[in-house]
């Protein structure tokens, strides 16, 4: 529950946004992942605004979203844009400039893609929620390209140029920044040239299960490659502990066939579930360069410790020594020595320290800045 203040705060933010028409851009809705809880935290704020995106599995959404008004692109029409929206990235920014933002005051694009580049109505105030600067055109090109044919990577080499200049063309013309944390600050910075504000995302608070930590060490998210699950796996083989990974994706097979006899792959678990083990695990493993990661946060909820990369949002997320321990390089070695430190250690992490830190990212606090920039904005 929202506490009084900040009940208060949302109700000024909406009598001060009432005359304004508002619509919120998503890439796409096709699941629920951080992007997608942010963006209804932000619905929240604007009960009234349409809700626009490429695509949309409604069936996949939480009551939420479901319950909104989503206005999808023409893409949505094409047969298994759902699944395959990722194939027909070519089409993406004709399908955004199709989506009708017309008579809206404020744009709210909720965004790691390509949403940026909607057409906003002349006047009208454009801020961008930024999760990142699209990590397939910036950052990681090449780990997107690794599983593509020749014949895709040749089309890449020709297409993702012009994306990149019409993101960034893009990233210029928004009137305002957020971004989810300090690491992507600097990125929007480094690539678009660009100062923003920090918010950051909305960790839902959840009571911790109230069960005897196991043996066992976990490690939660998509199996795609820029996670390195692998090197979870990898740690976890060498030193023969028990590891229990919650997640599907396209790396399932291959670090099925890394793993041994000590690791379980549960694939895709709900919120209840993948809590009962943050609560009953030894500690989370956390081996990517995340823009955020919602994951360590909740993990520190369940007052549990996090052994993360000392890279990218974790290292504004885990406090070292006191609620996990970071490793410096990617690679399972590395990992698997900051495990045998959290060992020697493991008396030193106290479940209530974890979770203090961890409910300095609760939705309250979220909605708490959110409102106050917009309030900000109206001011201005």
């Amino acid at each position: 529950m929202y506490s009084y203040f900040v009940l208060v705060l949302l109700l000024g933010c909406l009598i001060a946004f009432t005359e304004m028409s508002t619509s919120l851009v998503h890439p796409w809705l096709v699941r629920m992942r951080g992007g997608e809880k942010a963006l209804e935290a932000i619905a929240g704020l604007f009960p009234d605004a349409d809700i626009h995106t490429l695509v949309c599995d409604p069936s996949r959404l939480s009551e939420g979203l479901r319950c909104r008004h989503i206005r999808t692109s023409w893409l949505d029409a094409l047969p298994g844009a759902t699944r395959l929206y990722p194939q027909l990235l070519p089409l993406h920014p004709a399908a955004y400039a199709s989506l009708d933002l017309r008579g809206c005051d404020l744009v709210i694009t909720n965004d790691s893609s390509l949403a940026k580049t909607v057409r906003v109505p002349p006047g009208a105030v454009h801020v961008c929620h930024c999760l990142t600067p699209p990590r397939y055109l910036w950052d990681m090109p090449d780990v997107y390209l690794e599983s593509v044919g020749p014949v895709q990577r040749a089309m890449a080499r020709v297409l993702l140029p012009r994306l990149r200049r019409a993101d960034r063309d893009a990233a210029g013309r928004v009137h305002h920044f957020i971004a989810i944390s300090e690491h992507v600050r600097e990125r929007i910075r480094r690539h678009y040239g660009r100062e923003s504000v920090v918010i950051y995302p909305p960790v839902e608070p959840f009571e911790p299960e109230r069960v005897p930590p196991g043996g066992f060490y976990l490690a939660v998210g998509q199996l795609v490659p820029y996670k390195r699950m692998d090197l979870a796996v990898a740690a976890a083989v060498r030193l023969g502990r028990p590891l229990v990974v919650i997640g599907e994706g396209p790396e399932r097979g291959r670090l099925a066939r890394m793993a041994g006899p000590g690791v379980t792959f549960l694939g895709w678990q709900d919120d209840a579930t993948v809590r009962r083990h943050y609560a009953a695990c030894r500690a989370l493993l956390f081996p990517g360069e995340e823009d955020f990661g919602i994951v360590p946060v909740e993990a520190q909820m369940a007052g549990r410790p996090v052994i993360a990369y000392r890279k990218g949002g974790a290292t504004e997320t885990v406090v070292d020594g006191a609620t996990g321990l970071f490793f410096d390089r990617p690679d399972a070695d590395a990992l698997a020595e900051a495990v045998q430190a959290l060992e020697r250690r493991e008396g030193e992490f106290r479940p209530e320290a974890a979770r203090a830190n961890a409910l300095r990212f609760s939705t309250e606090a979220f909605l708490r800045a959110f409102a106050g920039f917009l309030q900000g904005l109206e001011r201005g």
